[in-house]
């Protein structure tokens, strides 16, 4: 995995253009509304999304698997987000607790006990009423069935990124135990026009609540 995208990062560098994705200003809103402060992004990129959060006046975090991908974000945004070199399956890289956690499109690029243990990783650094947002692809994007079939709702694409397709039924088996509130479909980009590709995702929100005696 370090391999394939320190190797797409050289390649293609800031592949997904510098402007944020448009589902993510919804999400750096919610935090605000929520009066969120310590936001934790697994998944960092080159920073195009933590952008939208740093510009609101949260103190972000960021994870990212690929080196060149953080020198990308110093070069574009400048060094004051603190990004930890690493995959996030090597989670937690600090003790802190995090009011608000955003993971956008990692999730679903995961195999099953990679995709349970993120959530747990990401639950685990989340404090008690603070919020964790994960957008997935979902089974209704157009792209859905394409490439090589590797298990249900998981296929390699020609570019050999393996993607997994959340339904509503696997949204609700894989959060509900991790204070699931809500989870509807977005399309990415926000408008779609005729023509032009676009993806369906599932914008998967989860509260945790106060715990008692150390248990949730």
């Amino acid at each position: 995995m370090t391999e394939f995208w320190e190797s797409s990062f050289k390649d293609k560098q800031a592949m997904w253009g510098l402007d944020p994705a448009d589902s993510v200003f919804a999400v750096a809103e919610f935090f605000k509304k929520k009066e969120l402060k310590e936001v934790l992004i697994p998944g960092y990129g080159y920073g195009r999304n933590a952008k939208v959060f740093s510009d609101l006046g949260l103190n972000v975090t960021g994870i990212e698997i690929s080196e060149t991908a953080i020198q990308l974000a110093k070069d574009h945004y400048g060094d004051q987000i603190n990004v930890f070199h690493g995959s996030v399956s090597e989670m937690p890289f600090d003790d802190k607790k995090y009011d608000g956690i955003f993971c956008y499109a990692l999730i679903h690029l995961l195999n099953e006990e990679e995709r349970r243990q993120l959530i747990q990783d990401c639950y685990d650094q989340l404090a008690p009423e603070g919020y964790m947002v994960f957008t997935a692809i979902s089974s209704s994007s157009p792209n859905y069935g394409q490439g090589e079939e590797l298990s249900k709702d998981r296929f390699k694409t020609s570019h050999g990124v393996n993607l997994f397709f959340y339904d509503s039924e696997t949204v609700q088996a894989a959060f509900l135990d991790y204070g699931l509130v809500d989870a509807e479909e977005v399309t990415e980009p926000g408008e779609i026009v005729e023509g032009k590709p676009y993806q369906v995702f599932w914008k998967i929100v989860c509260r945790k609540e106060e715990e008692i005696d150390g248990n949730r």
